[in-house]
């Protein structure tokens, strides 16, 4: 006779077995991890003019290190930080299908969300998520109507004996930095009290050996995040040590490669050797941008314990320019160029192909650069922030205009000006608006939107308006070089994320003078280039009109003795007082 324990009997026997199924790693034997990374591809499928990165090459890559690193024994996962969306017309008119496609074919095990995934409508996200073999993570992203997580938190993998959770997560700035549209109905929570909770949940239930964070938080030296949500750094300090092992990152663009503690390297230099951030016993690693290199990171683990053995940034055909013998230029790769691999090519020349025909249209010409570049639209005023304002000026009218500099995605090149040069600028469909102010509204805007720090998306560019900020508030406002009248009235020009709150903006587009012109930012910046073109960058200049003081300088400003005032008295006032002083 068979005998059946009842169910109760069968719980007690599972908990019991509870410790034993939890260590998979057998006492004093060591196991080989590699983890290979990128992280905010924006949509970089293909290489650019001189041949660099791309997914046909990286896909060679990847297939390299994998076999290698498999080779020694080690067990090895292909994480993506996020960002797969926005920057690349091609990429953008196709809603990123090559790029995901792309990477199912390199085998990625899984990408954490990024902010720009929300750039387009969810019904875009939950398209993209069906062409994806492998899942969109992200454990602090909830619904607000259900308060439920949005989507899969968490992916667990086996590789060579070692059971590995890699939990996905998304900067809280997404709320402020991506479309306010499409984020009315997500909540994101707090990531370090929503890592601990998935690390509990994940302890109780699946018991993995390694713990890796996906995230797309950004990395700050020493946790100095400014205006951005706190990133990977404050992460780790926050959790309780040995609650995860590695934190693979995103967001912020960055090489992590330390020159000593909390300080980073500048200017990283391919083919550099590489050491990882280490906060609180967590490494952090982050792999620059738009697959410009490959993160490779090889650790061990052996009785409980994550050690890293190794780790390097592999640069995907990067290449730096020398001057020949004759005078003339060439590109030369830093390291041994990597050739494509060709079903890559196979799977990705169709969608090139198709974007191409769209894209390759004349729209003007430049007598030189007009400066987009991420480290310089984020600190300072620039050329290309006056051209796109002066446009979208024009369009409504306006006597000034305003936009976060995080809205320029590149600059605009020296020579002829293609349409998909013009939409690698301004790659989001945001709409040209419009709004009126009185001088008094002005103030309390600007005093918001000038002292938004650098190295941030929202940090304003200006045109056609002076003025000083110190930090909380502004003063010496200019408009088309005359002072500001409070009681006066002014037209604004800005873009529709900026107007809805977007980057943290004040929002207008609630107000009586709130009007929306309907134009797409890149055709109106199309429409400008085409008729001033060949455009001239001397006539685009930023000047000196907006002054950032530091805190020394707003404390000897605010510390200095004020100039005694010379008093004047109307001719009546004196004729009445000292008769004789007025005929004098």
């Amino acid at each position: 006779m068979l005998l059946i324990p009842r169910k109760s009997h069968w719980l007690a026997l599972i908990i019991l077995l509870l410790p034993i199924l939890a260590q998979a790693w057998q006492p004093d034997r060591s196991y080989r991890l590699t983890i290979l990374h990128t992280n905010d591809q924006h949509g970089h499928f293909w290489p650019n003019a001189q041949g660099e990165y791309g997914l046909a090459a990286q896909k060679t890559l990847m297939d390299t290190q994998r076999y290698d690193a498999q080779s020694k024994g080690s067990g090895v996962l292909i994480l993506s930080g996020g960002d797969v969306n926005t920057g690349v017309p091609e990429s953008d008119l196709l809603d990123a299908e090559p790029d995901i496609r792309g990477m199912n074919l390199v085998g990625y095990d899984a990408m954490a969300l990024g902010n720009h995934e929300f750039d387009k409508p969810l019904s875009v996200l939950q398209k993209q998520q069906k062409w994806a073999k492998f899942p969109f993570l992200s454990a602090n992203i909830y619904a607000k109507s259900s308060g439920q997580r949005l989507f899969k938190p968490w992916a667990v993998f086996t590789r060579m004996g070692l059971k590995v959770a890699v939990i996905g997560l998304t900067t809280p700035d997404t709320l402020r930095i991506a479309n306010p549209a499409n984020m009315a109905t997500i909540e994101i929570r707090d990531p370090v009290t929503e890592t601990e909770k998935a690390v509990a949940e994940l302890r109780a239930s699946v018991k993995p050996d390694v713990i890796i964070l996906l995230t797309h938080m950004g990395h700050y030296d020493d946790g100095q995040h400014g205006s951005n949500a706190p990133g990977d750094v404050e992460l780790a300090r926050s959790l309780p040590p040995g609650t995860v092992n590695l934190i693979v990152g995103g967001h912020s663009h960055d090489a992590v490669c330390m020159e000593k503690e909390n300080v980073s390297v500048k200017n990283y230099q391919p083919g550099q050797p590489c050491q990882p951030d280490r906060q609180n016993g967590v490494w952090i690693v982050q792999a620059k941008e738009w697959g410009k290199f490959v993160g490779r990171g090889d650790f061990t683990f052996r009785n409980g314990e994550l050690a890293l053995d190794s780790y390097q940034l592999i640069p995907v055909n990067l290449k730096h320019k020398i001057k020949n013998a004759d005078g003339s230029e060439s590109w030369l790769t830093w390291q041994q160029e990597i050739p494509p691999n060709p079903a890559m090519m196979k799977l990705l020349t169709p969608f090139q192909k198709r974007a191409e025909a769209k894209l390759d249209v004349p729209v003007g010409s430049s007598d030189g650069v007009f400066v987009g570049e991420r480290d310089k639209v984020r600190f300072e005023q620039t050329n290309l922030g006056q051209l796109i304002l002066r446009a979208q000026m024009a369009a409504t009218k306006a006597d000034f205009a305003v936009m976060s500099g995080g809205g320029i995605r590149t600059s605009l090149p020296q020579g002829a000006i293609s349409w998909r040069d013009v939409l690698q600028v301004q790659p989001f469909s945001n709409q040209v608006v419009s709004v009126t102010l009185t001088g008094n509204q002005l103030l309390t805007y600007l005093a918001t939107v000038a002292n938004i720090k650098t190295d941030a998306g929202g940090f304003a560019q200006f045109a056609n308006i002076s003025l000083v900020a110190d930090g909380s508030d502004v003063s010496e406002v200019k408009i088309n070089g005359e002072p500001l009248q409070q009681d006066k009235t002014y037209r604004m020009a800005t873009n529709s994320f900026n107007a809805t709150g977007g980057d943290g903006y004040p929002r207008i587009d609630n107000l009586a003078g709130y009007t929306n012109t309907g134009l797409r930012d890149a055709d109106v910046l199309r429409g400008w280039v085409s008729q001033h073109s060949p455009l001239k960058v001397s006539d685009y200049a930023p000047g000196e009109g907006i002054v950032h003081l530091t805190a020394e300088q707003k404390q000897q400003r605010d510390s200095a003795p004020e100039k005694p005032r010379k008093r004047s008295y109307p001719k009546t006032v004196l004729a009445w007082i000292l008769p004789h002083a007025v005929e004098n």
